[in-house]
C-alpha cells in the first residue's frame, strides 16, 4: 500500500481517484512515499527517506526545496495548464479592471444609500469620474508564452487587441497552440517600449525575480498598465509605485497583496484569485494525483520540474521487476547499471533512459525478481542518486 500525505486540502475530486485498497491518504504520514501539496512552504520542513514525489496541485513550485529534492532522487511534479483557463479569465477581467474604474464606481454607488428617488440622477450625473478607455485596438504586452500566457495572448486578440509576445523558451504546444495574429518579439524591450497593456505568464527564478524594475519601467510608455498575477516576487514593489508616481504606470493589477501597495489609488489588489475556481482546484488535484499514480505504479514521469519526462511502455513483466533509476548524467552510468544486472544473472527485457542536465533517469524491465545483493551492487555505484523496485 502506497501513503499519501497531503499538505493543504485537495479536492475530493482529486483524491477519490486514490483506490482505498492501494492507497492510504492522510495529513499527518510518518513515512509517506509521496506528499500532495498546493501552497504550503516545504523548505523548512524534514522529509523522511520514505517520500520518493512531490505534486504540487498548481504550476508554480517555488514553496518545494528543489535542488534538494533533485540531489535527494525525490521527483517534483506541477500541474502546467490545469488551471490556466482560471487564470486566463482573471487576467482578461484584470484588463477591464485596470481600464475603467468599476470598483471605485461601485464603491460610490454604494455611498448614495439612502437617498431614495434622487439616487438615478446624481448616480448619471457622478458618472464622469469613472470613464476610463477600451482595450480594443490597444497593445498587449504578453511576458511568458506558457499554457496561460499562450491563452492570454489569443483571448486579447479575439477582443480586438493587438497582441505581442515575448517568450524565449516557448515550448513546441505553446508555438502551435498560439493564434497567428500573435507577434513574437524578439526582445523583451520590443514590449516594453510598445505596449499599452503588460501582463506577466513567467515563473519567479533566480533570473526573473525583480524583472518589473526601475530599468525596465522607464523603458515602458507612459500611461501603461501591468497586471501581474504569475508571481509577488517578479515586480519590484518600490520602483513600481515610483512608475505610479510619476505617470509612468496608469494602474497595476496584482494578485499578491502587500503592504506597501495597499491604499495607492492606482493599485488594484486581489486575494490570490487566480486559480481560486473549483474548476481549477478540481483539474489539478486530478493531474496530480494521476502523476503520482503513474510514478508509483509504474514509474512514469510526466510534468516533473526537476527530472526528464520518461516513460516505459507495456506492462511490467510477470514475475519481474521495473527498476526505477535516478542518476547523475555522466558518462558510462547505463554501461554499468547493465553490467551489475548481467553480473546478477539478470536478463533485461526492455528499457529506457532520459537526461536532464545534470540528472538522468532510467528505466528498465528485467523478467526475474531483482534480491538484495543486486540491489546493493547498484546502490554503490558512484553517480546514482536512488533505485526503485516494482513488482510485476
Amino acid at each position: 500500500m502506497f501513503k499519501i500525505q497531503t499538505l493543504n486540502k485537495i479536492s475530493a475530486q482529486g483524491l477519490t481517484q486514490l483506490p482505498r485498497d492501494d492507497y492510504e491518504v492522510a495529513s499527518e504520514l510518518l513515512t509517506p512515499d509521496a506528499i500532495l501539496v498546493r501552497s504550503a512552504d516545504m523548505h523548512s520542513m524534514e522529509l523522511p527517506d520514505s517520500v520518493k514525489a512531490i505534486a504540487r496541485a498548481g504550476a508554480g513550485t517555488n514553496n518545494i526545496p528543489i535542488p534538494a529534492m533533485t540531489e535527494r532522487g525525490v521527483v517534483v511534479f506541477n500541474t502546467p495548464g490545469a488551471n490556466a483557463n482560471a487564470v486566463r479569465e482573471l487576467v482578461l477581467l484584470s484588463l477591464l479592471l485596470a481600464s475603467r474604474p468599476v470598483i471605485k464606481a461601485a464603491e460610490w454607488v454604494q455611498g448614495l444609500a439612502g437617498k431614495g428617488s434622487e439616487i438615478p440622477e446624481l448616480a448619471e450625473k457622478g458618472k464622469s469620474q469613472f470613464t476610463g478607455p477600451e482595450i480594443r485596438g490597444k497593445t498587449l504586452g504578453v511576458i511568458g508564452l506558457g499554457a496561460i500566457g499562450a491563452m492570454v495572448a489569443n483571448s486579447a486578440s479575439d477582443l480586438g487587441m493587438k497582441v505581442i509576445g515575448y517568450d524565449p523558451f516557448i515550448s513546441v504546444d505553446a508555438a502551435w497552440s498560439l493564434s497567428r495574429a500573435v507577434v513574437k518579439a524578439e526582445t523583451l524591450d520590443t514590449i516594453l517600449t510598445k505596449a499599452d497593456y503588460i501582463t506577466i505568464h513567467v515563473p519567479q527564478t533566480a533570473e526573473t525575480k525583480g524583472l518589473i524594475n526601475a530599468d525596465k519601467i522607464k523603458a515602458m510608455k507612459k500611461g501603461v498598465r501591468i497586471i501581474n498575477l504569475a508571481r509577488g516576487g517578479l515586480v519590484v514593489n518600490a520602483d513600481l509605485l515610483e512608475g505610479i508616481k510619476s505617470g509612468k504606470i496608469d494602474c497595476f493589477v496584482t494578485d499578491f497583496a502587500d503592504q506597501e501597495l495597499l491604499g495607492n489609488d492606482k493599485v488594484i489588489c486581489l486575494p490570490h484569485l487566480g486559480a481560486s475556481t473549483p474548476e481549477a482546484e478540481e483539474n489539478c488535484a486530478l493531474m496530480a494525483v494521476k502523476q503520482l499514480r503513474d510514478f508509483l505504479e509504474t514509474g512514469t514521469i510526466v510534468n516533473s520540474v526537476n527530472f526528464p519526462k520518461c516513460r516505459l511502455d507495456g506492462a511490467i513483466p510477470a514475475g519481474g521487476t521495473r527498476l526505477c533509476i535516478a542518476h547523475k548524467n555522466i558518462p558510462n552510468m547505463v554501461g554499468q547499471i547493465t553490467t551489475v544486472l548481467a553480473e546478477s544473472s539478470l536478463n533485461i527485457s526492455t528499457m529506457t533512459s532520459q537526461s536532464r542536465g545534470d540528472v538522468a533517469y532510467t528505466v528498465i524491465d528485467v523478467d526475474t525478481p531483482v534480491d538484495g545483493a543486486a540491489m546493493y551492487k547498484l546502490g554503490a555505484i558512484k553517480g546514482l542518486i536512488g533505485v526503485r523496485p516494482i513488482s510485476g
